[in-house]
């Protein structure tokens, strides 16, 4: 077994920090919505955030790739991780809940895990890893409800839509585990995004049209908190913590932001769950604890 990395307070500190960051976002982007298209609500998450991270790139004189081959994977690493989940998001956004969407959202790992085992051959499926995801997709259903399945509605596509972003994030994984490897994660990070912008910067013009910037300072605080800090800031907080406190313990982060972002939700939207989110929300939980092991370990010593 792979003992369990200890880490500091300070580490620690930015972990709830994370989780705060990406807990908001959610809220961030519902605010935006009010005055941006969804489509171009994107093309400006990306399109900035790859800017600030590829200053940081020059200012710290890291390597950027020049074959043409890892641009490819970063394009493509871009549809992965940030065209489809945060557009099919964003839309869904439109019809349900933030706080929901939160809730969606922390099933992440739970695909991961399974879409990791599916394609690679190092990534087995244990029977820890199999009941931690059956509880998982249980708590999804569970959250969606049966009753939204029976009648199915825009709601009802929208929940799924977040559900499908997802999947999408673990199909990322797997990809930047394949192909992105051998670069530094903050210049994949800016690469990302970068690939990200050269698709949905023109999809923004064609579909919305030119952007305006005539907003009011509420949708402006909203795009550049998820420009800024929920996307450019978090992928380099993100990266500080994985390598001091490795994978497992940014399970943390997920188990979080939910509660963050239906608090937020309900004290600034005024949103109210219903209680099947709850109780979603509790076997999602419980699946992720299972798949993280620790516990079981724990309990077992």
């Amino acid at each position: 077994m792979t003992p369990q990395r200890i880490i500091s307070s300070r580490t620690w500190a930015e972990l709830f920090v994370l989780a705060l960051i990406w807990g908001g976002v959610f809220l961030a982007v519902r605010l935006a919505l009010d005055e941006v298209p969804f489509v171009t609500s994107v093309a400006h998450r990306v399109f900035w955030a790859a800017i600030i991270l590829w200053i940081y790139v020059w200012l710290r004189g890291l390597s950027v790739p020049r074959d043409r081959r890892t641009w490819i994977a970063l394009l493509v690493m871009g549809c992965l991780n940030n065209v489809i989940p945060f557009s099919l998001m964003a839309w869904g956004q439109l019809h349900i809940e933030s706080g929901l969407a939160s809730v969606f959202n922390s099933a992440t790992a739970i695909f991961g895990v399974i879409i990791a085992a599916l394609i690679l051959a190092d990534e087995r499926l244990t029977m820890r890893k199999v009941v931690g995801s059956l509880i998982g997709f249980f708590g999804v259903a569970t959250a969606i409800g049966l009753e939204s399945l029976r009648n199915f509605d825009i709601t009802s596509l929208a929940q799924l839509a977040v559900v499908a972003g997802t999947i999408s994030y673990g199909f990322a994984g797997v990809w930047a585990r394949i192909n992105l490897s051998a670069l530094t994660p903050q210049v994949a990070a800016a690469g990302m995004l970068t690939g990200s912008s050269i698709v949905m910067v023109p999809a923004a013009f064609v579909i919305d049209g030119v952007p305006s910037f005539d907003l009011s300072a509420t949708a402006l605080g909203a795009i550049a908190y998820y420009v800024i800090f929920a996307t450019a800031g978090a992928y380099l907080l993100y990266y500080r913590i994985l390598a001091a406190a490795g994978s497992a313990n940014l399970m943390v982060v997920t188990l979080l932001m939910p509660p963050i972002s239906i608090m937020l939700g309900a004290l600034v939207l005024d949103e109210t769950l219903s209680t099947n989110v709850y109780v979603g929300l509790a076997f999602l939980a419980l699946g992720l604890t299972i798949l993280d092991g620790r516990l079981l370990a724990r309990l077992r010593r």
